[in-house]
This record gives structure tokens, C-alpha cells and sequence, in this order.
């Protein structure tokens, strides 16, 4: 997926102080996918992720539909940063380029059953599209002994809120529907 000539972009504040969200106005990776990479990769693995790692002081991008989120180095300064990152962004998008590369690897499914499909469901239906609003995603990454295992993906990893989230939020919402459910820890 690319974007079109009718480019438009907004940066919005997220809970955690070292991550912006970049709103774009068209999708640029598939509905449902996302992208979270903690270190820098090549173009063949996400040209637009490559661009925004070029920019010194970013260690983070997560890219979902609409939304990239970038998080910066502690003692990196957004005041700095922001040009740059925009700069990179519109040139992105100016390279007609999809966001995701030929060698990007979508993370396979864990496995299913009851317990996990209703997880599943309140996750997907509820809780992705809240911390989405964030700049962040949490994917379920397995269910075993009455704990739910997630992933905590951009703006939520490294949050000073995340233990909180998952807390008061998730665990909780998680309790309440899926009896089983006892724990939620992120890993």
C-alpha cells in the first residue's frame, strides 16, 4: 500500500512522553497488520521504517493502518526530531513505495481453542482499537494456566502507564468476560 497524492498527516501526543503518533490520512500497511520493529531494518523489510531509523535519536517504529508511531531515545529532544521525521515520512510517501517490504515476516498465530477465541475476541474487538487510539497495539501472544501472554507494541512499550493498562484495563476487562483468565502479563 502506498499513499496518494492527497497526502496529509498530524502528529498526536501519546501517554508515553518518548513516542509520538503520526496520523496519516490513508492506510499504509493492510487492515488488521501492524508492524513493530525496536531496532533499524533494511528497505527490503520496511522501506518506511528504514527512513525513519535514518533520523538519529529514533529506537523505535510501529506502523499500523493509518498511524505510524515513532518512539525517541530518552535524552533525544522532540523539538529536534520532528522535522526530520516528517521529512521522512513525505518522502515515503512521495516514493510510492509500500510501507512493508518484500522480506517483512507477518508473526504467526498462536494456536486456538474456546478459552483463546473469546481472549481473542475482546482483545481484537475492544482493547486493540483503545490502544490503537494511543498509538499502540496489544497482540495476544499466548494463553496458558490462566495467564493471558501480550506483546505491548509501540507507543505502549516502555510506557510509564503500560502496568497500569494492563492492570486496571486489560487484565481486568479480561476477568470479567473470560472467567479463566487470572492474569495478564506482558513478555
Amino acid at each position: 500500500m502506498s499513499l496518494g497524492l492527497g497526502f496529509r498527516m498530524h502528529a498526536e501526543r501519546t501517554p508515553n512522553p518518548n513516542s509520538v503518533k503520526w496520523v496519516l490520512g490513508d492506510a499504509i500497511v493492510p487492515p488488521g497488520t501492524t508492524a513493530d520493529f525496536h531496532e533499524p531494518v533494511g528497505e527490503a523489510v520496511s522501506p518506511l521504517a528504514a527512513r525513519l531509523f535514518a533520523v538519529k535519536g529514533v529506537t523505535g517504529v510501529f506502523l499500523a493502518s493509518h498511524f505510524v508511531t515513532v518512539s525517541k531515545a530518552e535524552d533525544a529532544d522532540w523539538t529536534e526530531l520532528a522535522q526530520p521525521i516528517v521529512d521522512a515520512i513525505k518522502a515515503f510517501a512521495a516514493s510510492g513505495e509500500s510501507a512493508l517490504g518484500p522480506a517483512f515476516e507477518v508473526a504467526e498465530r498462536a494456536p486456538s481453542g474456546d478459552v483463546v477465541d473469546r481472549i481473542r475476541r475482546i482483545l481484537e474487538e475492544e482493547v486493540r482499537p483503545a490502544v490503537a487510539m494511543d498509538g499502540g497495539d496489544v497482540v495476544f501472544a499466548g494463553y496458558h494456566d490462566g495467564v493471558v501472554e501480550v506483546h505491548l507494541q509501540g507507543s505502549c512499550a516502555g510506557c510509564p502507564s503500560s502496568t497500569a493498562t494492563l492492570r486496571y484495563g486489560i487484565e481486568q476487562r479480561l476477568r470479567d468476560a473470560v472467567p479463566e483468565v487470572q492474569q495478564v502479563v506482558s513478555i
